[in-house]
Protein backbone atom coordinates (compact mmCIF):
# COMPACT_ATOMS: atom_id res chain seq x y z
CA UNK A 1 0.00 0.00 0.00
CA UNK A 2 0.92 3.66 -0.35
CA UNK A 3 0.56 4.61 2.79
CA UNK A 4 1.19 3.10 6.76
CA UNK A 5 -0.55 3.59 9.73
CA UNK A 6 0.86 4.15 13.14
CA UNK A 7 0.69 6.11 16.14
CA UNK A 8 1.57 9.39 14.90
CA UNK A 9 -0.64 9.57 12.30
CA UNK A 10 -0.71 8.17 8.71
CA UNK A 11 2.14 8.37 6.42
CA UNK A 12 1.14 8.50 2.61
CA UNK A 13 4.12 7.70 0.23
CA UNK A 14 3.45 10.09 -3.22
CA UNK A 15 5.27 10.41 -6.28
CA UNK A 16 4.74 14.01 -7.52
CA UNK A 17 4.70 15.19 -10.85
CA UNK A 18 4.94 18.59 -11.34
CA UNK A 19 4.17 21.36 -14.20
CA UNK A 20 1.55 19.04 -15.47
CA UNK A 21 -1.63 20.54 -16.97
CA UNK A 22 -4.37 19.40 -14.45
CA UNK A 23 -3.89 18.71 -10.86
CA UNK A 24 -5.54 15.22 -10.19
CA UNK A 25 -4.11 11.31 -8.82
CA UNK A 26 -2.67 9.14 -11.64
CA UNK A 27 -2.84 5.69 -9.95
CA UNK A 28 0.15 3.92 -8.21
CA UNK A 29 3.52 3.90 -8.69
CA UNK A 30 5.76 0.74 -7.98
CA UNK A 31 9.22 1.53 -7.57
CA UNK A 32 12.41 -0.71 -8.21
CA UNK A 33 12.26 -1.39 -4.27
CA UNK A 34 8.89 -2.64 -4.75
CA UNK A 35 7.45 0.15 -2.75
CA UNK A 36 3.98 1.35 -3.44
CA UNK A 37 3.48 5.69 -4.02
CA UNK A 38 0.77 7.42 -4.97
CA UNK A 39 1.20 9.57 -8.11
CA UNK A 40 -0.06 13.13 -8.19
CA UNK A 41 0.15 15.86 -10.42
CA UNK A 42 -0.03 19.32 -10.07
CA UNK A 43 0.30 22.53 -12.39
CA UNK A 44 2.76 24.39 -10.23
CA UNK A 45 5.91 24.68 -11.41
CA UNK A 46 8.71 23.21 -8.89
CA UNK A 47 10.80 26.56 -7.64
CA UNK A 48 10.61 27.93 -4.06
CA UNK A 49 7.89 25.10 -2.46
CA UNK A 50 4.88 26.28 -5.08
CA UNK A 51 4.70 22.78 -6.74
CA UNK A 52 4.74 21.11 -2.86
CA UNK A 53 2.14 24.09 -1.35
CA UNK A 54 -0.20 23.37 -4.17
CA UNK A 55 0.40 19.09 -3.29
CA UNK A 56 -0.74 19.99 0.61
CA UNK A 57 -3.73 21.90 -0.79
CA UNK A 58 -4.62 19.23 -2.87
CA UNK A 59 -4.46 16.42 -0.44
CA UNK A 60 -6.37 18.70 1.80
CA UNK A 61 -9.47 19.28 -0.35
CA UNK A 62 -9.41 15.65 -1.40
CA UNK A 63 -9.28 13.93 2.29
CA UNK A 64 -11.25 16.88 3.63
CA UNK A 65 -9.06 17.93 6.46
CA UNK A 66 -6.84 20.77 6.91
CA UNK A 67 -4.23 21.84 5.57
CA UNK A 68 -1.89 22.14 8.95
CA UNK A 69 -2.65 18.62 9.63
CA UNK A 70 -0.37 17.53 6.66
CA UNK A 71 3.37 17.74 6.52
CA UNK A 72 6.04 16.79 4.65
CA UNK A 73 7.89 15.04 6.15
CA UNK A 74 10.61 13.43 3.53
CA UNK A 75 11.76 14.86 0.09
CA UNK A 76 11.23 18.28 0.37
CA UNK A 77 13.25 18.46 -2.87
CA UNK A 78 12.25 15.21 -4.25
CA UNK A 79 9.56 13.80 -6.13
CA UNK A 80 9.50 11.03 -4.06
CA UNK A 81 7.75 12.43 -0.73
CA UNK A 82 6.60 11.14 2.76
CA UNK A 83 3.66 13.06 4.24
CA UNK A 84 2.06 13.27 7.34
CA UNK A 85 -1.35 13.26 8.05
CA UNK A 86 -2.08 13.96 11.91
CA UNK A 87 -5.25 14.39 13.89
CA UNK A 88 -6.70 11.06 11.77
CA UNK A 89 -9.65 11.03 13.50
CA UNK A 90 -12.23 11.87 10.31
CA UNK A 91 -10.07 9.75 8.04
CA UNK A 92 -9.96 5.76 7.27
CA UNK A 93 -8.31 3.44 5.35
CA UNK A 94 -11.67 3.62 2.93
CA UNK A 95 -11.23 7.20 2.55
CA UNK A 96 -7.39 6.86 0.99
CA UNK A 97 -8.06 3.84 -0.90
CA UNK A 98 -10.65 6.07 -2.56
CA UNK A 99 -7.69 8.24 -3.88
CA UNK A 100 -6.72 5.97 -6.71
CA UNK A 101 -10.48 5.55 -7.43
CA UNK A 102 -10.98 8.92 -8.45
CA UNK A 103 -8.21 8.12 -11.85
Amino acid sequence: MFYTVDSSGITLRVRLTPNSSCCKVMGLFTDADGNDYLKINVTSVPEKGKANAELIKFLAQTLHTAKTNLTIIYGELDRYKKILITSTSSLNEKDLDKLIEKE
